[in-house]
């Protein structure tokens, strides 16, 4: 180890000696790291979530697959001050279609399914608009299927799940577009999508993400949340800024469908996802390279859309991400796959920019 090495490993020592929430066993230094991690600029950013009396934040910054940064800020919960730690589990809203997704490539890869094959072909009473909606549709946002959130009845009291959005779906006689020949985002889409999965696995699609995902790369705390079924360790509690002050705001009429948002996680468990996401621990390359290629249209457009994750670029390097937002949480993560980095920002409260934060972070970085 040289002179430079050794000093940068004393400083963070020191660091963590005298942090209130990070801690030298959530940030790991590779010998000959690329980057470097301006601990004040970061604070800096994150300094609106860094209180003792309000929802919180957790961050990591992954590097080569391992942890060059973690840290919490603020709390997990209001009634009894948990603060926010790297293991603390945050409703992950829309960045759980990426596992949904996966759920798709693992059924894909043991020749369970085709991804032109269409929703007739798993739902059999499905309308003939049907017909000429594919799998692959549902994956790149390009199905034309009508947003659910919009076919709720005012009347309605207990929440949706995934199998209520079916019948919404089925309700209908039409796509706001051919399939195929537009990109809409869409929520029912990933909804139909987990149930092809209890479909072609006759498992729960909670069961199916703990057995084929989770399990498999060691995010023990991720689950798909059930209430009265899951039992979520170390839990934040969603929370929404309302008459001055920060009130509970957890669950909404949607938040028990699953496919499209319904998964908990931490920061620590999603470092573990980023790295196997390198790897072909779940499905073979070839497979899961397809995740990050954009969907096209008809006319032969890009949609900047793969598999549950947006294909973009920013401060000109190649770029896959997804935010998740919903009642009381709002999240980002970020991989820079060709300088293997990802930023991860998840926080249990409805306000709030992360994604601004994240993309200071990479420039602050770059």
């Amino acid at each position: 180890m040289n002179f430079n090495n050794a000093f940068i490993i004393l400083v963070l020592f020191a660091y963590c000696s005298v942090s209130h929430f990070i801690s030298c066993d959530s940030l790991e230094i590779s010998e000959g790291k690329r980057i470097s991690i301006d601990t004040v600029t970061i604070d800096s950013l994150m300094m609106g979530y860094d209180f003792n009396d309000s929802p919180g934040a957790s961050i990591v910054i992954i590097e080569g697959g391992q942890i060059i940064f973690s840290k919490g800020y603020g709390l997990a919960k209001l009634d009894n001050a948990i603060p926010v730690f790297e293991l603390t589990n945050f409703r992950l809203a829309s960045i759980s279609k990426q596992f949904t997704a996966m759920a798709i490539m693992i059924l894909y890869s043991r020749d369970k399914l085709d991804y032109d094959q269409t929703l007739t072909d798993f739902f059999p009473d499905f309308p003939n608009y049907g017909t000429s909606i594919t799998i692959r549709h549902l994956l790149h946002h390009t199905s034309g299927l009508r947003d659910y959130f919009t076919l709720i009845s005012d009347t309605v009291k207990r929440q949706l799940k995934d199998e209520d959005v079916l019948k919404l779906m089925m309700a209908q006689n039409s796509t706001y577009f051919p399939p195929g020949t537009e990109y809409r985002y869409s929520n029912s889409g990933y909804a139909l999508l987990a149930l092809v999965v209890e479909h072609l696995s006759n498992q729960s699609f909670s069961d199916f993400l703990y057995e084929n995902i989770f399990l498999q790369i060691g995010m023990n705390n991720s689950l798909a949340y059930e209430k009265n079924i899951s039992i979520i360790v170390n839990r934040a509690m969603g929370y929404k800024f309302l008459n001055g002050a920060f009130v509970l705001n957890d669950q909404s009429l949607t938040s028990a469908v699953l496919g499209d948002g319904g998964i908990y996680s931490s920061v620590k468990d999603l470092a573990t996802w980023d790295n196997s996401l390198y790897k072909s621990q779940l499905v073979p390359y070839g497979i899961l390279n397809e995740a990050f290629i954009s969907g096209t249209i008809s006319s032969g457009s890009e949609t900047g859309y793969g598999f549950g994750w947006v294909i973009d670029t920013y401060l000109y390097r190649e770029r896959v991400s997804h935010t998740g937002s919903t009642a009381g949480f709002k999240n980002v993560y970020h991989r820079y796959p060709n300088e293997r980095l990802s930023i991860i920002i998840l926080t249990n409260r409805s306000s709030g920019s992360p994604k601004d934060i994240a993309e200071s972070i990479a420039e602050s970085i770059f």
